[in-house]
């Protein structure tokens, strides 16, 4: 199969057989998206912060134990 006729086939298949979505739905998509990847990143960040007084709070114990 030479490169001009996997592309040509290609084309066809993603201009005739491929369902894509309607606008609303991409939209609707998009939206849940953004507002999952905001909440996992507030998530994150809280996380990091909690771990990070944690080691930070048992360190600086540690050197009032040790001096």
């Amino acid at each position: 199969m030479s490169l001009i006729s996997f592309l040509k086939d290609s084309f066809i298949e993603f201009k005739d057989k491929v369902e894509w979505p309607k606008w609303p739905q991409l939209q609707s998509s998009t939206t849940v998206v953004a507002i999952s990847t905001i909440l996992l990143a507030v998530f994150t960040f809280g996380v990091d912060t909690l771990f990070s007084e944690a080691i930070k709070n048992i360190y600086t114990l540690l050197i009032g134990v040790f001096n």
